[in-house]
């Protein structure tokens, strides 16, 4: 047992909520629970805080959804978070949100290339630039790290979802039908990926991990539906490099695509990337990599806690 005060942090999605314990002596794993499982945060938290040997001080959680100084709510589940009314329930001394994402950026510079598969572009980037991060999962996230260390976080995933070619103009047209506005997250999620199997005529997957199953057995809709879905991924982390100016690295994050790298090997996302017009040489420079870490927001977070349990 230790009398150091620890910090617990959370990487809260909408399916699954991670934990783990930042102590001088370094980061101890906790429990992964089930987000369905609790009808509020508060009682996974007392879960996890009860089997905790020794003081916490602080926690410290990103939260899949918009943060604001009022709280959290999760976008993709019915979680909602009060960090002054955590901190008072759980007896911390305070609680601190984040966006998850955010800690996704933070944890970039702390990636070694064990936990990296290059997908295009220089192989040393300009390590004073800005860096930016994207990923589906759940939900799609999308954030920026800045050179000070600074992450800058919107709601990027929810933008509205471009067309290249006629073929995906015609399924975005199909979506627009059923769903109105199609952001970019309805199509590059888990269950994006279920629904463009859906709008290219498959009917025997219902999850994300039947359709990459479909395509290993071949299945015609299934193929076709991850290459509408890495096309599109693409294109959109093209977009988030431009907008962002992200010289210093483009990386692909979430818990689809390290699953699926034979055939994210074989696509044609780089290209579609880079195809930006006259700023195609401006991408060239720009590494896009795969992040393949086990749980990045984790090692963010523990980047963030250091600097709680030193104040």
């Amino acid at each position: 047992m230790t009398d150091t005060p620890a910090v617990l942090i959370g990487d809260i999605g909408g399916t699954n909520a991670r934990f783990a314990l930042v102590r001088d002596s370094g980061v101890e794993t906790l429990e992964r629970l089930s987000v369905a499982a609790f009808a509020k945060p508060e009682a996974a938290l007392a879960k996890v805080l009860a089997e905790v040997e020794g003081p916490v001080r602080f926690g410290l959680l990103a939260v899949a959804g918009p943060v604001s100084q009022s709280g959290a709510e999760l976008t993709n589940a019915g979680w909602r978070f009060d960090a002054e009314d955590l901190a008072s329930g759980l007896g911390l001394k305070k609680v601190f949100l984040l966006n998850d994402f955010a800690a996704q950026a933070l944890a970039l510079p702390e990636l070694s290339a064990d936990d990296l598969i290059p997908l295009g572009g220089p192989r040393r980037p300009d390590t004073s630039a800005l860096l930016a991060v994207l990923g589906p999962g759940t939900g799609l996230g999308v954030a920026a790290l800045l050179p000070d260390d600074t992450p800058l976080v919107g709601e990027g995933g929810h933008v509205t979802l471009p067309a290249v070619t006629r073929e995906e103009a015609d399924v975005l047209a199909g979506l627009r039908q059923r769903y109105g506005h199609v952001s970019a997250e309805r199509v590059l999620s888990g269950e994006g990926l279920v629904t463009l199997y859906r709008a290219v005529g498959g009917t025997r997957a219902g999850t994300a991990a039947e359709v990459t199953a479909a395509v290993r057995l071949h299945d015609p809709a299934a193929t076709k539906a991850i290459c509408f879905f890495f096309a599109f991924l693409g294109t959109v982390a093209g977009n988030v490099a431009l907008t962002f100016g992200a010289r210093g690295g483009v990386y692909l994050t979430g818990g689809i695509l390290p699953r699926l790298v034979p055939e994210l090997r074989g696509a044609d996302l780089y290209q579609r990337f880079l195809s930006k017009g006259r700023f195609r040489s401006y991408l060239e420079a720009i590494p896009l990599q795969l992040v393949v870490h086990s749980d990045p927001a984790l090692l963010g977070l523990a980047r963030y806690a250091r600097r709680l349990g030193s104040s």
